[in-house]
């Protein structure tokens, strides 16, 4: 099979030539803004391939797409562009560069990507507006003649894409004003045994120190007496399910590698200036009070002191600092997986150690989505 013939059957690419001469499309780095296709669109706007790559922290997500779908490397040279999705819950947050992994500005500019820098650190961001937001971004790439990418380790958000989202009911504001004072006053712990008590399912999904989503599953029950995991997941807004053409990839590390690939990642995060950046943060009022601080790489750095305020700890703390910030992510990677492996519909590539070893995976994973996207838009 030649790389053209895949490029030529793909059903967005006709489009483009058919009317992209007479549209314009504002499109921006990481912004929410963009333009949505015509009305003539017609049958392909809702039924256009979308490749999805996720794995856990440090696996590797980065190094396959721009392998994939940049120049750098001449051996994988793609047939057509494609633009990247993130479906990383931090990645979505203004001022959190380094501490996050986010792709810098070189990458971003030879390879698009999206969902990037849409939020400050105090506001909500979840696997609703996730899905909305992707389904926008997806239609508008493939709009544009490119294939949508996309890539991220947030398994919740990936899931909620591709199976839809639990039809919940709307939150109650005084269940959760009772939930929010409970919880400061008796601690997560107690909260998570509730949980746990009502809705075994969700409480082993939700890490303790996940508030949103904890105070959201015990909202769900004591509004409803019914576990938020009974609730059936409605299909996204946008697409018809069944209709979606979707090719979904994991990928996958021993431990051993994949804990060294952790380590070697914080200790890098401390030498690229991540104190500073969550000094920056701090000095501009954001704590790990805000939805963004709670994160993993940013809460490391805070204690509370005598007035129960959050500060920082110093810089001769960092060797500590760096430490915790390694355990929790080997931890994260391990919860990870196991969502993963236990929820996530897909097929599985194993990277190995070595850049060599690397490349042969990227072969197999180019051949099966040139093979996907031949097969799907005939």
């Amino acid at each position: 099979m030649k790389m053209g013939r895949a490029a030529s059957l793909i059903c967005f690419q006709i489009y483009r030539n058919e009317f992209m001469s007479g549209h314009s499309v504002g499109y921006t780095h990481g912004s929410e803004e963009g333009k949505s296709p015509p009305a003539e669109y017609g049958s392909c706007r809702n039924n256009f391939p979308i490749f999805i790559l996720f794995g856990p922290t440090a696996v590797g997500k980065t190094r396959i797409v721009e392998s994939l779908f940049t120049d750098n490397n001449a051996s994988f040279s793609w047939p057509f562009p494609a633009e990247i999705i993130s479906a990383d819950s931090m990645q979505v947050y203004r001022g959190m560069n380094i501490g996050t992994a986010k792709p810098d500005a070189g990458l971003c500019n030879k390879l698009p990507h999206h969902l990037l820098d849409i939020r400050k650190p105090d506001e909500q961001f979840n696997a609703g507006d996730f899905v909305r937001h992707a389904e926008d971004a997806a239609r508008e790439i493939s709009f544009r003649g490119k294939l949508p990418v996309i890539s991220g380790g947030t398994g919740f958000y990936i899931n909620s894409f591709i199976s839809g989202l639990p039809d919940t009911p709307p939150s109650d504001d005084a269940i959760r004003a009772e939930l929010k004072k409970e919880l400061q006053t008796k601690g997560a712990a107690v909260l998570m045994e509730e949980l746990a008590e009502h809705d075994a399912i969700s409480a082993a999904r939700i890490h303790i120190n996940d508030q949103y989503r904890l105070l959201r599953a015990l909202e769900v029950f004591r509004l409803t007496g019914r576990p938020l995991s009974s609730f059936k997941r409605q299909t996204t807004s946008h697409e018809n399910q069944s209709a979606r053409k979707l090719l979904v990839f994991g990928l996958a590390r021993e431990r051993e590698d994949l804990y060294e690939r952790i380590n070697a990642r914080c200790a890098s995060m401390i030498k690229k200036g991540l104190y500073d950046e969550v000094r920056n943060l701090f000095e501009n009022s954001y704590t790990p009070e805000d939805p963004a601080l709670k994160a993993i790489g940013y809460k490391e750095f805070f204690y509370k002191n005598s007035d129960g305020k959050y500060v920082m700890f110093e810089k001769n703390r960092l060797d500590e600092i760096r430490e915790c910030i390694a355990q929790n992510s080997r931890q994260y990677a391990k919860r990870q997986m196991t969502y993963f492996k236990n929820v996530m519909p897909s097929k599985w590539f194993f990277l190995p150690k070595g850049p060599s070893a690397v490349d042969d995976v990227l072969v197999k994973i180019k051949d099966e989505l040139l093979f996907f996207l031949e097969k799907e838009t005939i």
